[in-house]
């Protein structure tokens, strides 16, 4: 396992692939409750997501604005992960955007089915969460 402040160009093309992350937020005296997310690193070394303006994990950071993802490699290849931690942000702009490229990342939207459910997502109020990396741990086995 090594560690650092910062993303990795390895770190960048592991991100880049279609995984799920599991995103946990700060909630004081309870337990973190880790939550598969779509995500996408940034060019400047960011991880962000997007989801609903009043979900439960945005009322979590506007009390303590930790965050962490946690990233592995899918089942049948070589164990590897990655997992970054820091303050979260949350942006009002950009989520539909980002909820589009993410939905032609995990999705065929040629399917209607699809389509449709991207429409729906877009149709709600969405927010953008950015984690900026304090610590950056990852492991290749």
């Amino acid at each position: 396992m090594s560690s650092s402040t910062s993303l990795t160009a390895e770190d960048l093309e592991f991100l880049g692939r279609p995984l799920h992350g599991f995103l946990s937020v700060a909630s004081g005296a309870q337990p973190p409750q880790p939550r598969p997310v779509w995500f996408e690193a940034t060019a400047d070394g960011a991880v962000q997501i997007f989801t609903e303006r009043d979900s439960l994990k945005i009322r979590r950071l506007s009390r303590d604005p930790r965050a962490s993802l946690v990233v592995a490699a899918a089942v049948g290849e070589r164990e590897r992960w990655v997992a970054v931690a820091g303050h979260a942000t949350v942006e009002a702009d950009g989520a539909h955007e980002l909820a589009a490229r993410l939905a032609a990342r995990y999705w065929d939207l040629a399917d209607p089915v699809r389509a449709g459910d991207l429409a729906a997502i877009l149709a709600g109020e969405q927010v953008r969460v950015v984690i900026h990396p304090e610590t950056v741990h990852r492991y290749t086995y």
